[in-house]
C-alpha cells in the first residue's frame, strides 16, 4: 500500500503517537511520501522517519491509495487542495483544536493504521464548490467548505449583485457573502447566522456578512444552481477566498460560482459519525446552565 501524507506543526504531546506511527508504517512496509513542507517540519522537530520520498506540487504526488492529513480542520482543507481532482481518498488526524473535519485522534493512530490496512472504512464523498469562469488560484479554483467575499478595508461595505441562474436575486450590502457547501455550514458560515446542513445535503448556502439590511438571511439554494456575482466597493477591490486561499480582486471581475464537477472522498472510520460529532464539537444536548 502507498500513501501520502501532508501536515503542519503539532503540539510535543502528538510527537509520540506520530514517531509510533511512523514506526508502524515501516513495520507494515508501506510506502509513504511527505510532503516538503512536512517532511522540512519533521526533520527540524526531530521526529524519528524513515521517508525519503516527497512531493511539492499537485504533479508530483504519487499514485497513493490514500492521503493522511496530520493537523487541524485547516490542514485537511489544504491536504484536499493537494489531491485536486485525482479524488485520492483522504483522512485527517486531528493535531490541531477542533476536529470537525479531521477526527481521528492523536490516541487512534494505530487503530486507524490497522483499518486501512484491513479496507474497514467508508468513503464519504462531499460536494465541492469551485469558481468556474476565471482561475485566480493557479488551478486550484475548488474548495470544500465555502466561498466568501469581503471587503479588503475596515470602513465600508460592499455590494454584491448576486444572480441565481441568471435571474437576479439581491443586492447585498454588507461585510461580504459566503457561499457555502454542506460540509462547511458547520464554519464561517455558521458563525454568520447560516443554518447545519448534514453532509449529503444537495444544496448551497448563501450567508451574507454582516449585512445592512436585517431582513436579509441566509439561503438555502439547489447545489446545481449557477451564482453570478458582481461586486461594488469604494476601494475598488475585494477579498475572494476559497477555504484557506485568499487573494485581492479588481472589482471589474465578475465571478461565476457551482458545483466542481469532482468531489473530495473523505474517509471514515465505521464509528465515525456526523451526529455525534455535531454533538461532542457543538455541545449539543449539554445543560450549560451551571
Amino acid at each position: 500500500m502507498k500513501i501520502a501524507i501532508h501536515g503542519r506543526n503539532f503540539n510535543e504531546s502528538a510527537r509520540p503517537f506520530i514517531e509510533d506511527m511512523f514506526n508502524e508504517l515501516a513495520r507494515r512496509e508501506i510506502d509513504v511520501q511527505l510532503s516538503t513542507h512536512f517532511r522540512k517540519f519533521l526533520d527540524q522537530s526531530g521526529v524519528q522517519h524513515k521517508t525519503s520520498l516527497v512531493y511539492e506540487k499537485l504533479e508530483e504526488l504519487y499514485d497513493a491509495r490514500l492521503v493522511v492529513s496530520m493537523g487541524g480542520d485547516g490542514t485537511l482543507l489544504e491536504t484536499i487542495s493537494h489531491v485536486g481532482s485525482r479524488q485520492i481518498p483522504t483522512i485527517g488526524i486531528n493535531v490541531g483544536r477542533l476536529g470537525f473535519l479531521a477526527t481521528v485522534s492523536p490516541e487512534r493512530i494505530s487503530d486507524m493504521i490497522t483499518a486501512l490496512d484491513n479496507g474497514q472504512f467508508r468513503v464519504d464523498e462531499r460536494t465541492l464548490v469551485q469558481i468556474d469562469n476565471i482561475d485566480l488560484f493557479d488551478g486550484l479554483n475548488f474548495g470544500l467548505n465555502d466561498f466568501t467575499i469581503t471587503k479588503t478595508d475596515t470602513s465600508s461595505m460592499i455590494t454584491v449583485h448576486t444572480y441565481l441562474n441568471d435571474e437576479f436575486l439581491n443586492s447585498y450590502w454588507a461585510d461580504g457573502l459566503i457561499i457555502s457547501t454542506p460540509t462547511g455550514s458547520t464554519g464561517y458560515s455558521l458563525s454568520c447566522g447560516g443554518p447545519v446542513l448534514v453532509p449529503h445535503s444537495q444544496n448551497f448556502i448563501v450567508t451574507p456578512i454582516s449585512p445592512h439590511n436585517l431582513n436579509v438571511r441566509p439561503l438555502v439554494v439547489e447545489d446545481t444552481a449557477v451564482i453570478r456575482l458582481e461586486v461594488k466597493s469604494r476601494s475598488n477591490n475585494f477579498l475572494v477566498s476559497l477555504d484557506a486561499r485568499s487573494r485581492v480582486v479588481d472589482e471589474n471581475t465578475q465571478l461565476t460560482i457551482r458545483k466542481a464537477n469532482f468531489r473530495a472522498r473523505l474517509i471514515k472510520m465505521f464509528d465515525d459519525s456526523f451526529l455525534n460529532t455535531l454533538r461532542s464539537k457543538l455541545s449539543w444536548g449539554l445543560d450549560m446552565r451551571n
